[in-house]
Parts: C-alpha cells; structure tokens; sequence
C-alpha cells in the first residue's frame, strides 16, 4: 500500500481523531486487524505531535522523536511507513523495537503490545521517572499508571489518557487532544477534558 502523501495524512489524522471520539459504537463497519494497526500507527504520529516532551528527554536540539514498540509488533511495517518523512517540531521521527523493557533506551513514546499484558506493572514501574510516554492497549493499562490506553468499543478505536501518569512523567498533553479522550484521573473515568 503506498504512503499517502504528507499533507493529505495531516489533513485526514484530525479527522480520524474527531470521528473516533463523535460516531457511535456501531457507526463504522468491522474492519480487519491490519485496518485496525493502520488507525493506530496515525494516532501514535497524532499522539506525538500533541504532547510536549521536556528539553531534557532528548539529547540535542536536532534528536529524532523515537516512537518504540515493545514486545510482541503488530504493526509490522506499517509505523515505519506512517512515520517516514515525517517531523514533528522539526525534530524527524524514528522507529525502534525492543523485546524487554531493559533494552528501552532513547525512546520518547513506547507502544506496548498486548504480548506485555503480564508485565505491565513491572515495565510501568521501571519507567516511572521517566518522560516516555507509554501507550497500551489491554485492559485497565490507564488505571495502572500508563498514559494513554487504545480501546475498541463496538467497531471504533478510542483512547484514555491518565492525565496524573502524564503529569508525573512530566509530558505536556494538549488540550485538543484531551477533548478527544476519556480522562482517567485518580483512578477514576471522564469522558473528554
């Protein structure tokens, strides 16, 4: 499937946020699990440009933004192709995969695969004190201290954010994309911010 050029992507991403958080359950038909990989790897790009990193979570001023995928990778090349050419705040955008959470280094926002449910707590709390922003998607991985959690609800993928863990890892979340969301916040749930 060919890359779809930069700006037609930057013009459907807000798009396919906005649709995510408005339509119903039942509103888009079952698409198969690569659709479903596809929709995720351009809300991680979305994610990446409406959160602010501290100065110090890169070592220059001309560092990549490095999305990390731990565990098993379901998206298979499709992050690599939906991050390629690529920048955020003139910073170019990179790709890594790490099989254990030791070998997670230079990393600014790490997907963990449901290969990882197991151990969530544990790679949570090696994190702790960091500024990556950890991204999941299996049950309860908001109200476990992880930043944002991918849900599918009827046919749409939807997110949470815990906007405490955000705050402790010092992330700035934008509040376009806070409004998008459910807000998990002392444990406890609210739709948008």
């Amino acid at each position: 499937m060919p890359k779809p050029p930069s700006a037609w992507r930057w013009l459907i991403a807000p798009a396919v946020l906005c649709m995510a958080a408005l339509s119903g359950p039942e509103a888009r038909p079952q698409a198969p699990a690569i659709k479903e990989y596809e929709i995720k790897a351009v809300f991680l790009l979305n994610f990446a440009q409406f959160v602010e990193w501290p100065a110090h979570a890169f070592a220059n001023d001309t560092a990549p933004l490095t999305l990390g995928v731990l565990g098993e990778d379901p998206f298979g090349n499709i992050l690599d192709r939906t991050v390629q050419g690529e920048t955020i705040k003139g910073r170019p955008l990179a790709v890594k995969r790490f099989k254990r959470i030791e070998d997670v280094q230079d990393c600014h926002l790490l997907f963990i695969s449901r290969s990882e449910k197991a151990r969530v707590p544990q790679i949570l709390s090696r994190l702790a004190g960091t500024s990556i922003l950890t991204v999941g998607e299996t049950d309860q991985f908001a109200r476990s201290g992880g930043i944002i959690n991918f849900r599918i609800q009827g046919n749409n993928v939807r997110f949470e954010i815990n906007v405490d863990a955000a705050a402790r890892s010092h992330l700035k979340i934008s509040s376009k994309l806070l409004r998008l969301a459910t807000i998990i916040t002392n444990g406890r749930a609210k739709e948008g911010g």
